[in-house]
């Protein structure tokens, strides 16, 4: 019998911990944080995380946006008198 509390615990814990991982995630999801539901809400898991995927996905399209423009940028810049390789290294960081 104690071993099925101890595992029925550890079952409990872990289940407390998604769901505050969950609520965590909820929270920095824009779309989630500004709307008028609160964090007591209850909202099912695979919403957040189809959310959570949808805004991790357009943050790589913005990432990638940024980057060609950047290298577009780069390309039309006149480096006379700066060292384009440095440039390139400092913008990498």
């Amino acid at each position: 019998m104690s071993s099925r509390r101890v595992r029925g615990g550890s079952i409990a814990r872990s289940e407390d911990e998604i769901n505050n991982l969950l609520l965590n995630l909820r929270a920095i999801l824009p779309d989630q944080s500004n709307s008028s539901c609160t964090t007591t809400t209850r909202v099912p898991a695979s919403k957040i995380l189809k959310e959570a995927c949808k805004y991790i996905k357009r943050l790589h399209r913005e990432a990638d946006d940024l980057s060609e423009r950047l290298s577009q940028l780069l390309a039309s810049v006149d480096t006379a008198g700066i060292d384009a390789d440095i440039l390139r290294s400092l913008l990498q960081q």
